[in-house]
């Protein structure tokens, strides 16, 4: 008798290296080693050697550098996730596809179109996965809404609205003249950016006007700082949308969505921690998230778990996915998403400076990252 072979998966963890031991970074490397079952954090990479130190002590990673070749170079780093300042993104995107890695970069994916179609062009050469975290996309809240324009239920998108007020303090911003320019568009209001691309699918921006200025720390302004901003974008389908920052909101974290349309209207977000409200001589309250990883912590989490399925498909690992936000409304942010993204934010910064409208045909070429939804019976 001659036995049949049977392929099987490898029942094993995808092993993931961070590069970047920041804010933002820590609270990955926590989910991927405490909360994504089908996830092991390997080794940890960051210049600052007590900051690789005291992360890899509280999470028991034995594998630590000061350079992200180290964990390029490892043989058992499936992924590498970068959480780097953004000057290195394209860079370490590019090497980590070169060394056969697969990988989720923090947005935006570059500083230039240029850089990031580079990065994008070796992920795709090497048949990589790339991700980059759009992480609203996973907000339960967000999901829902972009479920309901599948469904038909705004029928053709005409306005969309999009804000980010980062929760600030009474005494304002710390240390204001250590903020980049162009922070506002390409740090934050890019997560705006991709959530108003999303959520009009088929289309693509094409013209872009913003006004921007520094409303919260004037005496900063002249060091190029802007900390406030409204952005409009117009699309090729003709909707109109609107993004808009602040730097300093007091009262909590406040992150929402609206889109408007020819059949009705969704919103999405709430500055509110719960739906519990306090009602006192005082007035009436409720309490506020003051952190985007309070805000947003499910979907920084399930942003990383769908990364860690993709990946186990990728390289034949055995394992389902354990996000609870994984409904047919995600469709995880890639290269084309990416670059739509910071096309925008580019173009925004451009028209912040000069105060004149630009089109994106001027800084790139975009296509639409997905079809347009396809609307039926009356609601069309």
């Amino acid at each position: 008798m001659t036995y049949l072979q049977h392929p099987v998966t490898e029942d094993r963890p995808v092993r993931i290296a961070l590069i970047g031991a920041g804010w933002i970074g820590k609270f990955h490397a926590e989910s991927i080693a405490r909360r994504i079952p089908n996830a092991r954090l390997e080794a940890i990479a960051d210049p600052v050697l007590p900051a690789v130190q005291e992360l890899a002590t509280k999470l028991g990673v034995t594998k630590i550098s000061t350079d992200a070749a180290d964990v390029l170079a490892d043989p058992d780093v499936d992924a590498v996730l970068i959480a780097s300042p953004l000057r290195f993104h394209s860079e370490l995107i590019t090497a980590a596809a070169r060394a056969g890695k697969d990988v989720f970069c923090e947005k935006p994916g570059g500083r230039t179109i240029e850089e990031l179609d580079g990065a994008i062009d070796a992920a795709a050469s090497a048949g990589v996965v790339l991700r980059f975290g759009f992480n609203r996309r996973y907000s339960t809240d967000f999901a829902a809404a972009r479920k309901l324009i599948d469904d038909g239920a705004v029928g053709t998108p005409q306005l969309l609205r999009s804000l980010t007020r980062d929760p600030g303090t009474e005494a304002g911003l710390s240390n204001p003249e250590r903020i980049a320019p162009g922070t506002i568009f390409l740090e934050t209001l890019i997560h705006d950016f991709d959530t108003l691309n999303w959520l009009n699918p088929g289309a693509v921006p094409v013209r872009v006007h913003a006004v921007a200025d520094a409303l919260v720390a004037p005496e900063a302004k002249a060091g190029g700082l802007l900390d406030t901003a409204v952005v409009t974008v117009t699309y090729s389908n003709g909707a109109i949308a609107v993004a808009e920052a602040n730097f300093n909101a007091l009262y909590g974290y406040d992150v929402r969505g609206e889109v408007f349309g020819s059949a009705g209207m969704v919103t999405a977000g709430t500055p509110q921690a719960t739906n519990a409200t306090s009602y006192t001589a005082a007035g009436i309250a409720s309490d506020t998230s003051r952190l985007n990883i309070q805000l947003f912590h499910d979907a920084y989490t399930d942003e990383l778990a769908h990364f860690a399925h993709d990946v186990a498909a990728r390289r034949g690992y055995a394992g389902e996915r354990t996000t609870a936000a994984a409904s047919p409304a995600v469709v995880a942010p890639g290269g084309v998403d990416a670059r739509n993204a910071l096309a925008v934010a580019l173009a925004a910064f451009r028209s912040a400076e000069t105060g004149l409208p630009v089109e994106v045909s001027d800084i790139a070429e975009l296509q639409a990252a997905e079809g347009a939804v396809q609307l039926q019976g009356a609601r069309a």
